[in-house]
């Protein structure tokens, strides 16, 4: 944890352009990010339509772009074999691999609060 008093802490957040949560977090938490990475965690290299069967309520567009998003920042690569039909293989990047602990953690986390969220976002409800 940083030492810094919160209030000060909390100044490096209001400049966009170099706010980590909101240029790197963000890129990663979205609904599909963390999925992609946990499936492509699983397999070393990964085809895009067996990411497909294993996130099947995700659409070939948002997949697609969510790809491109996550090899841009460098936490994937992606390999494409000149076949016919062509071949497309995705794998993790070693800082991908390197974020992939504190997302296990993540999910850990979660899964032991799951209930107690859940019923508490159920409780809220009128």
């Amino acid at each position: 944890m940083s030492s810094l008093p919160l209030k000060e802490n909390l100044k490096k957040y209001t400049d966009i352009e170099s706010c980590p949560i909101r240029n790197i977090i963000s890129r990663f938490s979205g609904k599909w990010s963390i999925l992609i990475l946990c499936v492509l965690a699983e397999n070393e290299t990964t085809r895009f339509n067996e990411i497909m069967k294993a996130i099947p309520d995700i659409s070939p567009k948002v997949l697609t772009e969510t790809l491109k998003n996550l090899e841009s920042d460098g936490l994937l690569s992606r390999k494409l074999y000149a076949e016919i039909p062509p071949r497309t293989e995705y794998s993790l990047t070693d800082m991908g691999k390197s974020l992939m602990p504190l997302i296990s953690d993540l999910i850990s986390w979660a899964a032991e609060h799951f209930d107690v969220i859940a019923s508490s976002r159920n409780s809220g409800k009128r």
